[in-house]
């Protein structure tokens, strides 16, 4: 009997740190989410850029040897001054900013830049999502932040937000991996995103982050059969009220890319708590 409640008790202890680690994981990533949102609130112009950031970062990945994704290693000088992440220097110095603003508050050591630069990705999409829904209120913030509330995709981003604790590489991505966007063609993109396990509807449903120009790159896109239907699809569905089926698809997408090559420490951000000596208490 008294193993029996033994076990009961550590379990419940278990419970309960998993629980706190929980809720100091969910409040830190929360005030890293509005620290982002302030930075892209003044750089707007950035948006596409940082975008473009998360995805070439991710695009290292390589199946055959599990090595590179997402893992920060476009922070080195030698990778983000390489022809594929021209004009992307200044996207990489918001967020180191951001980054050592985060660093002053968190308790749980320094935010990695894998995490960092795949959470700007959604703090800067989220502002293009909502920013779609003012433009369909006739530019009446307040009715868009309505209508984005109501009809949006927040919640969405559940498992995307699960995959906190990507860690750092200790050294730039092998050179080659990935192409110069504006320069290839339509068919070496589907190439690329099949080499990471993607299809023509991942192609479509990410043209944002492929360039500045979406519209351009849509159009480049369409002139594919197999991608074609799905940017046609996605288009159809950013006149809609909801933007359902993009926004959906565009979240599912990024959320696989975010995580590729990558074992999320479920840990990470936690920090013990201070125990309390209550026979030093003056009652």
């Amino acid at each position: 009997m008294e193993l029996v409640a033994c076990s009961g008790s550590c379990v419940e202890m278990a419970n309960a740190a998993d629980l706190i680690q929980l809720k100091q994981r969910s409040e830190f990533l929360s005030s890293i989410k509005k620290t982002l949102n302030s930075f892209l609130k003044g750089n707007m112009e950035l948006i596409p850029s940082i975008l473009t950031l998360a995805l070439n970062d991710a695009m290292t990945y390589d199946k055959a040897t599990k090595s590179g994704g997402p893992n920060g290693s476009i922070r080195f000088s030698s990778e983000i001054i390489r022809p594929e992440n021209k004009g992307l220097s200044a996207a990489l110095k918001l967020l180191e900013e951001a980054k050592h603003e985060i660093d002053s508050y968190s308790k749980g050591g320094p935010i990695s830049f894998a995490d960092l630069i795949q959470y700007a990705a959604q703090s800067a999409i989220k502002s293009t999502f909502l920013a779609s829904a003012i433009r369909k209120c006739g530019g009446n913030e307040e009715k868009g932040a309505l209508l984005y509330t109501a009809y949006g995709s927040n919640g969405q981003w559940g498992l995307f937000d699960k995959q906190f604790g990507r860690k750092d590489a200790n050294e730039p991505d092998p050179d080659g991996r990935v192409p110069q966007w504006e320069e290839v063609s339509v068919k070496e993109m589907k190439d690329k995103f099949s080499a990471i396990g993607f299809g023509p509807r991942q192609l479509a449903v990410m043209s944002a982050f492929i360039g500045p120009d979406q519209m351009a790159i849509e159009t480049l896109l369409a002139s594919d059969p197999d991608v074609k239907p799905w940017v046609q699809k996605y288009q159809r569905s950013r006149e809609t009220v909801s933007q359902t089926d993009y926004e959906v698809d565009l979240i599912t997408t990024l959320t696989k890319l975010s995580c590729l090559g990558q074992q999320i420490n479920y840990e990470a951000y936690t920090y013990p708590i201070k125990k309390v000596d209550f026979s030093k208490l003056k009652l």
